[in-house]
């Protein structure tokens, strides 16, 4: 049974009672006139309070079904941002993978000119001890030429004197 359906049996049943009631009670016409007045005011006070009940409760419902696509979309926005996420990471670690290795080839490259540099200090090296040999080598030819020149300027001057004393 509704709620219609029972506020009909009751007002039936008052109007099959009530007389019999007042004739009990021996209420005047005035008096029973006020409390029919009454009577209806509330029975209008209860369903103009009923129909605000339901629409509060539909006012609700709606409220929640809002709050439920705003829950939605921040769900949406909610799952865009994780695959944002998910994007700049990826993009991240390509970027680190980028680095090293343009750090790898860097290294390779530095590695490639140490070997360079090595090779030319040490042809440098060579090419230092090979003049250091060839002014060894002059070094010496010059001491045998000074060994040399100064032997035959020494005889020479023997010689001139011997004879310079021959001949005096």
């Amino acid at each position: 049974m509704d709620q219609q359906q029972l506020e009909q049996a009751i007002a039936d049943y008052m109007d099959a009672n009530l007389g019999r009631w007042l004739s009990e009670r021996q209420v005047t016409s005035a008096h029973i006139a006020h409390e029919l007045e009454v009577r209806d005011r509330v029975l209008n006070i209860e369903s103009e309070l009923r129909h605000q009940r339901e629409l509060m409760q539909q006012g609700f419902e709606l409220m929640n079904k809002r709050f439920e696509q705003v829950d939605k979309r921040f769900e949406q926005v909610d799952k865009r941002f994780e695959s944002m996420q998910l994007n700049i990471d990826k993009r991240f670690e390509q970027v680190d993978k980028r680095f090293e290795e343009m750090q790898q080839s860097f290294d390779k490259r530095f590695e490639q000119v140490d070997k360079r540099f090595e090779m030319m200090q040490q042809s440098m090296e060579k090419r230092f001890e090979k003049v250091d040999q060839r002014f060894e080598s002059m070094n010496k030819r010059m001491d045998r030429f000074m060994i040399w020149s100064f032997s035959i300027t020494v005889s020479m001057a023997g010689i001139i004197i011997s004879v310079l004393k021959f001949w005096q």
